[in-house]
């Protein structure tokens, strides 16, 4: 993928932490600077940005990330090129396991917990050369779109620190939008990569159910309703996130078989014959602040500038259904995942309410009901496939509203509309969530108040590619990371 730029004559700590990671990398590649310059500019820009931001924790310590960074120098001139990560710094989000770092999960419960070993996706990253700095703050469990927990605190949002960052990757989102990462994972169950990009003016990329194998997991059979992606401030660095983090594994055994490779070739493409379905609000049946619809149905202008006919869709199913198939979902994962945790008294006292919630309503469930959760939700994902013989992609927005105040942990009702649970506010996510297929949030805008919205473009299944390549034009017709910078960055 040649997305390099010709660099200027002496690179300066700004540039390194401003450029693309595909610049970044060709720079270290062709040893125009050292990774030991890159560690530095970005350590010295993490130390002005992240205190009020509070998206990297369990930052490593300054002398062994540089030693670390060395070491990279030397491979280089020894011959020695790892791959495009090469020296690139990078933090984790606190779901995923990485070596030597703390693995809090956003939890006391695990605020000691320092696993040996590299999670899959983190060990593909740290073979293709990334060293690892820290990690990116996440909510308890990854429960709620809402980046707070009791052990580091809340994250804030990029465009607005009195608002919420999104979640449950509202670390990375707001890393990568203040420039202290190139590119950055997160994890999407119910719109974690999708919520945080759009509140954040990135981008955020669920992947087709299986692209990305999760590794170690006690169960490798039901729980796809959650899964690692990447996250970027482009769709070409996105794409070659991906070409990382994918590729069949044996120990995922629904993982996908087909090369990752394919997301490092070129993503131009003409879309004069691509025909988008509009999904907005499903008719009104999701409640919307003020404005939100407004500002996404501007930006489908944007992909009519590209060649596309846009028209309003709508699935033939009832969408009530689903949200009730959401929850015994949910409910079912949950209980599964903290069961254990549960049941011990003093453990469930340190566990968040959501968490008890949604342990409590899972140990509720009878086999039945999951049962006709999972027949729902093939029906729901027929429904899609008889969209998509007459659509190529369904759009929606990212969210139901604006980011909210940080000091609210969940937003209780919307437009007039009483929000029933912690997460019914994110009820516009859960169809790709439920359908398996490949979702990236784009940048929508910015409404009068300057903060900022996502749309969400849903493929076909594992048209991942497509996806992105359509990601990539609309990216290129209205530039909204380039045009719209946080003021932090221009302080």
């Amino acid at each position: 993928m040649n997305q390099a730029q010709t660099s200027p004559a002496k690179l300066t700590p700004n540039d390194l932490v401003a450029a693309d990671a595909l610049q970044l990398s060709e720079w270290i590649r062709l040893r125009k600077v050292s990774c030991r310059e890159v560690m530095t500019a970005f350590l010295d820009h993490i130390e002005r940005v992240n205190t009020p931001a509070n998206a990297i924790v369990s930052l490593r310590e300054r002398t062994t990330l540089l030693a670390e960074a060395g070491e990279r120098d030397a491979q280089l001139a020894r011959g020695e090129y790892l791959g495009w990560m090469h020296g690139m710094p990078q933090a984790p989000k606190d779901l995923t396991a990485t070596a030597g770092i703390p693995y809090t999960q956003g939890s006391p419960l695990f605020r000691n917990e320092v696993p040996a070993a590299d999670s899959l996706m983190v060990a593909r990253m740290r073979a293709q050369g990334a060293i690892f700095i820290g990690k990116t703050n996440t909510p308890e469990f990854g429960l709620g779109s809402n980046t707070y927990n009791t052990v580091f605190g809340a994250t804030l949002n990029a465009y607005d620190p009195t608002r919420s960052a999104g979640g449950s990757s509202g670390g990375t989102a707001v890393a990568l939008a203040l420039r202290m990462l190139p590119v950055a994972d997160g994890s999407d169950m119910m719109g974690s990569l999708r919520n945080p990009a759009g509140w954040n003016n990135v981008f955020g990329l669920r992947p087709s159910q299986g692209r990305v194998p999760s590794v170690p997991a006690h169960e490798l059979f039901y729980h796809q309703l959650g899964y690692a992606g990447p996250m970027a401030r482009n769709v070409p660095d996105l794409a070659m996130l991906l070409s990382t983090q994918a590729g069949y594994d044996a120990r995922a055994p629904l993982s996908i078989s087909e090369d990752p490779a394919q997301f490092t070739g070129p993503l131009e493409r003409d879309f004069g014959c691509a025909r988008i379905g509009w999904l907005g609000d499903y008719d009104g049946y999701l409640a919307m602040e003020d404005g939100v619809l407004a500002l996404c149905e501007a930006a489908l202008k944007d992909f009519e500038s590209i060649g596309c006919k846009v028209e309003a869709a709508r699935p033939d199913f009832a969408m009530e259904r689903l949200w009730q198939t959401w929850l015994t979902l949910r409910h079912f994962s949950c209980a599964g995942t903290l069961g254990a945790l549960y049941r011990d008294p003093e453990k469930r006292a340190l566990l968040k309410p959501e968490a008890q919630w949604e342990v409590e309503g899972g140990l509720k469930l009878s086999g039945e009901d999951v049962w006709n959760a999972t027949v729902t939700r093939s029906q729901w994902y027929n429904a899609l496939l008889a969209l998509f013989e007459r659509y190529d992609y369904l759009v929606l927005p990212s969210a139901q509203i604006f980011p909210f105040d940080a000091s609210e942990h969940w937003p209780k009702s919307i437009a007039g509309r009483t929000m029933d649970t912690y997460h019914r506010w994110m009820e516009v996510v859960i169809g790709g969530s439920l359908a398996g297929l490949p979702v990236i949030s784009v940048p929508a805008g910015f409404n009068a108040q300057g903060l900022p919205m996502g749309l969400q473009v849903i493929g076909k299944p594992q048209a991942d590619l497509s996806v992105l390549q359509l990601a990539h034009a609309y990216d290129r017709a209205t530039q909204w990371v380039k045009r719209r910078v946080p003021a932090l960055l221009q302080a």
